[in-house]
Formats: structure tokens, C-alpha cells, sequence
């Protein structure tokens, strides 16, 4: 049985409900007479047949605890991780260039929620990751990403490089994050094909096998002293610049 919990913000709320408005049970919305940005998620919940009661400011931010959550929250059936028949589906239904995100072994679930928000932001289809010794779909990742995790696919896998093959052999190219000899700078990269970024480990970064099955390993130009980013903001700048050559 679906766990439950409460999801927050204008997009997230407006996205589910478009998207999957089956996993939507009730609607609770900021006690306003007038609220432009709001009405339409009120009426699109009525529309669906939903409950919606109206509560104050700080009744709302109780549900949210300490979110932002910008005047309406919905409480909805989690989106369980998927497995490898699960991204073999989402592959198969993309009309479009898939953009992949490859978690290698992160561990830290703030680090995940982080990252599961950004790919979201940036279009991505789906978050892989390996099943064991890695964080999981846990309420902190959930919190911290701000809804992302009820938005993007997430897959755990049993074998990380088995599936990282198997994605080549489908036709995407792996772009691994690496300081080691032979990275290039992303931004010399072409990323605006099938693409599966990949993001090492806190500390760690790629596990050796991870590293070897990658097309390219990729670096981030540094101007400063220091030597690395978290692994949540190089995520970011990775997706974006594969984004933006998309878009180019």
C-alpha cells in the first residue's frame, strides 16, 4: 500500500494533478478571496473531484513544516522507486532525446533531494541510481526535494554497470564527471544527444568500473581556489549546460 504524504508548491501541485491526478487525494489551499496564481489549482482540483478545504497561513505551514509553500499543498500517494523495467518503459515512450541523470553511490540524503530537484527543474526523464549502498526515496530526500521526488522518475537498479551498458548499447552516451587524465571541460562536450550524465560519490566521485564504461569522463572549470563543488551543485551545472546546448 501507497504511503501518503503532503506535496507543496504552485508547480509541483498543478504538475501532479496534470500529470497524475490519480495520486491526488485532497487539496488544501490558503484562505484568500482573490489569488490569481492560485484559483486555477483550486478550480482544476474541483474539477477533478477532489476535496479542497481552505485553511489559514499557519495552519498551512504546519503541513509543510517550514516549506514554502506558496498557499496550497496536496496530499498525495508517494512515487515508489522504479527498477529496471521501469526505465526500459520510460525509454521506450520518450519521443524526444533522453536526458538520464546517473547517481554513482551517493549516499547522503540531502545530496539526493537536492539533485532529484534539480533534475527535475532542468527536464530530466529519470534519476538512476544503485539500490544498495546508496540513499534512498527516505522522508528527508522527499523534503528537501521540494516535491521533485513525487515529479521524476527515480530508479534503482540492482547492477549500475550492467545498466550503464545497457544504455549504450540503446544508444546514449555516458558523460562521467572525473578529474582523472582525459576529462575534458563540459562545455566541450556535446551533450545534446540520448544522454546519461553521471555523478560520482561525495568525496569519492566514480567508482572505477563506473568510470571505465563511460564515452567521456567530464570536468567543471574552476576559476577559484577551491578544487571541487557538492555533488548537488555540479549536478547542476552539469544538466544546465547540456540543457542550454539543447536548447542552442
Amino acid at each position: 500500500m501507497s504511503k501518503l504524504s503532503w506535496v507543496y508548491g504552485l508547480h509541483t501541485v498543478k504538475a501532479l494533478m496534470e500529470t497524475e491526478p490519480e495520486r491526488v487525494l485532497e487539496l488544501q489551499a490558503l484562505n484568500t478571496r482573490e489569488d490569481a496564481r492560485l484559483n486555477p489549482i483550486v478550480q482544476m482540483a474541483r474539477q477533478l473531484g477532489l476535496p479542497v478545504a481552505f485553511r489559514e497561513r499557519d495552519q498551512l505551514d504546519q503541513l509543510a513544516e517550514g516549506g514554502r509553500h506558496q498557499g496550497v499543498l496536496a496530499r498525495v500517494r508517494e512515487r515508489q522507486a522504479g527498477d529496471d523495467n521501469d526505465l526500459s518503459a520510460i525509454l521506450d515512450g520518450l519521443s524526444v532525446p533522453p536526458l538520464l541523470l546517473v547517481l554513482d553511490a551517493v549516499t547522503d540524503p540531502h545530496n539526493l533531494g537536492a539533485c532529484l530537484r534539480t533534475a527535475e527543474a532542468a527536464g530530466v526523464h529519470a534519476v538512476i541510481a544503485p539500490r544498495d549502498k546508496a540513499a534512498g526515496l527516505t522522508p528527508v530526500v522527499r523534503k528537501v526535494a521540494c516535491g521533485a521526488a513525487e515529479l521524476i522518475p527515480f530508479i534503482q537498479v540492482t547492477n549500475l554497470a550492467r545498466t550503464l551498458r545497457q544504455l549504450k548499447d540503446d544508444g546514449v552516451w555516458v558523460v562521467g564527471t572525473s578529474l582523472g587524465e582525459g576529462a575534458k571541460p563540459f562545455y566541450e562536450i556535446d551533450l545534446k544527444g540520448p544522454l546519461a550524465v553521471v555523478m560520482g560519490a561525495e568525496g569519492s566521485g566514480l567508482r572505477r568500473l563506473t568510470a571505465e564504461l563511460c564515452d567521456h569522463l567530464a570536468y567543471i572549470p574552476m576559476a577559484g581556489q577551491i578544487e571541487s563543488l557538492n555533488v548537488s551543485v555540479a549536478t547542476g551545472v552539469a544538466l544546465f549546460e547540456a540543457v542550454r546546448q539543447r536548447r542552442g
